[in-house]
């Protein structure tokens, strides 16, 4: 599936509920299933700054797809982290480089956040095209 297709699929779902505690519920219950990360990952290195709760991401590249690994102490949040895992964990540097989390907007996540945790989301994406960009320019280099 690409991110495109993960992202309609995100809105579909999302589009289901009426109310926002719903959507809450939704996003934190994704948090709940997100696969637990190494503890070895929950440290300093991984740890995200520009977050009011603590948030680790990690990431792997195999066969030029990254996959993400991540964890929060924050239920919300961890469930906001899950929401990106999903769209863009098992894509190509250049996939997820090249496709906006649309899906926020779509389903108003952006509308309904603190300021802080609109800011921690903010920098949950920014970490994830970080490591895009780094695997991209290993690749290119690899390649030379």
């Amino acid at each position: 599936m690409t991110i495109q297709e993960t992202q309609e699929q995100i809105v579909n779902e999302f589009d289901q509920f009426v109310e926002w505690e719903d959507k809450y519920k939704r996003i934190i219950d994704l948090g709940r299933e997100l696969p637990s990360m190494n503890e070895s990952y929950k440290t300093e290195k991984y740890k995200l700054s520009g977050c009011q709760s603590q948030v680790w991401i990690n990431a792997k590249l195999e066969d030029n797809k990254i996959f993400f690994e991540a964890d929060s102490d924050a239920a919300i949040v961890k469930g906001l982290v899950a929401l990106l895992i999903k769209v863009y964990s098992g894509h190509a540097p250049e996939e997820i480089l090249s496709s906006p989390p649309e899906f926020v907007k779509k389903i108003g996540i952006d509308n309904h956040l603190s300021p802080t945790r609109k800011n921690g989301l903010g920098a949950m994406m920014k970490q994830i095209q970080m490591y895009a960009v780094a695997y991209k320019t290993l690749a290119t280099r690899n390649k030379t």
